[in-house]
């Protein structure tokens, strides 16, 4: 019997394992003769993108009720140690360690918060990088109201990091500590701030993008600070390094992602973020067996441009690697990936959202509108089937490359501007 083996379920890994399954069901290939394992230190696959938003419920997915109707065996622990040389990945489990060997290896263990040694940084400051660091966030938010602190200031939030991840938290925040605040019959003032050490906000949106965010955070009454940079961090409030202090009990970091470290155990070439170098079939480069896709990974689409830590792209090479990685071990022919096109839709709270197009992101829609399509996006289009059947949960893992989501203007002469 030979083995396949995913470590990680996030949107690369979830989609791996589905798309092997499906490759070894096209080719009438059963699990008798061929094994798919994932590995992953939770029992469900988290829609990460949502963990700014207040439910988060609705954001976690058993494994079983999409692994189980296919026929892919999950083992819940974490990855210790990769042996590119002897093919076998350990893992630390509740039970003990387990030593899995594999045929193939897809390595999707995604990307992690980078966090750099600020004092008090990690003792006193939130982030919503998993699950359960939102939820964590969450509980706090949910306790201020009881909080022993200056009744004037228990309500004030420093997010640090003007990302796509901090803009998006930050939008939320205002609506999140009104509700906590009526709730217990306050009035105590409500203050968000979100903080960045580049010299604009959303600097990476580009410049019409960046026109709407200001507008935005304007309108949700977020402040914003630029040419931040902070020096330390404690239970009151953050310290920069002109000297000035934010007094904030609250403080979210969003500054920064790096992928997973476990990557160093891997011989082969890495960019700047940590992530591995995959050819167009998202095999590692310089390891035979060794397939890499989503935060994990780098890929060319068209130089300059490479693949984007995000689901967008998460999600297409997790396709891919699942389809080649069953292919590549029963001596059939790979697919390349080819991407043609690129979007952002930037969440925007209650104000609405804006959509983007293309490397130069030029903006197509704002509002209302793009905030109709980021909740077809979070909500309907990056989940897997739930319904669990066999045939529905194989077949979304087709190796296809999906077109941009739909947007329409909201005028009268409006027309569909990006295939669905």
């Amino acid at each position: 019997m030979k083995n396949i083996v995913v470590v990680g379920s996030g949107f690369a890994g979830l989609w791996s394992a589905i798309g092997a399954a499906r490759k070894l069901d096209e080719l009438g290939v059963g699990a008798d003769a061929v094994g798919i394992t994932v590995v992953d230190q939770n029992d469900f696959h988290s829609i990460r993108v949502r963990n700014y938003e207040e439910d988060l419920e609705s954001t976690v997915i058993p494994l079983a009720r999409v692994l189980d109707p296919i026929g892919v065996r999950h083992v819940q622990g974490t990855v210790s140690d990769i042996d590119a040389s002897g093919q076998t990945v350990t893992v630390d489990t509740p039970a003990g360690r387990q030593y899995l060997a594999y045929d193939r290896l897809v390595y999707a263990l995604g990307s992690q918060l980078r966090r750099p040694a600020i004092p008090g940084l990690a003792e006193h400051s939130f982030d919503i990088d998993t699950y359960q660091a939102a939820k964590r966030l969450e509980q706090h938010l949910a306790g201020l109201p009881d909080s022993q602190r200056d009744n004037r200031g228990k309500y004030t939030v420093l997010v640090v990091g003007a990302g796509l991840t901090g803009i998006e938290l930050a939008s939320e925040l205002p609506g999140r500590l009104e509700a906590i605040r009526a709730a217990h019959h306050g009035d105590e003032p409500i203050r968000v701030i979100l903080a960045d050490s580049n010299s604009s906000i959303g600097s990476d949106m580009g410049e019409q993008a960046m026109a709407v965010i200001e507008r935005a955070m304007a309108a949700l009454g977020v402040e914003t600070r630029t040419d931040v940079a902070i020096t330390s961090v404690d239970a009151t409030g953050a310290t920069l390094a002109s000297g000035e202090r934010i007094p904030a009990p609250t403080i979210v970091w969003c500054a920064g992602m790096q992928a997973n470290e476990l990557g160093k155990l891997l011989p082969v070439e890495k960019d700047r973020l940590g992530r591995i170098a995959v050819d167009e079939f998202m095999r590692a480069k310089g390891l035979r067996n060794v397939f890499a896709a989503g935060d994990a990974a780098w890929s060319m689409l068209d130089a300059p441009h490479t693949t984007v830590m995000s689901c967008q792209h998460g999600r297409p090479m997790g396709r891919y690697a699942g389809h080649n990685v069953a292919a590549d071990l029963l001596g059939k022919p790979m697919l390349p990936l080819h991407i043609d096109w690129y979007t952002t839709v930037l969440d925007l709270g209650p104000w609405g959202a804006v959509y983007t197009t293309g490397w130069d992101r030029q903006v197509i829609a704002s509002g209302e509108t793009a905030k109709n399509t980021k909740q077809t996006i979070n909500c309907r289009r990056i989940y897997p089937p739930l319904s669990g059947s066999r045939a529905e949960i194989l077949a979304s893992a087709a190796p296809e490359v999906q077109r941009p989501p739909e947007v329409k203007l909201a005028d009268a002469n409006s027309q569909t501007v990006l295939g669905a």
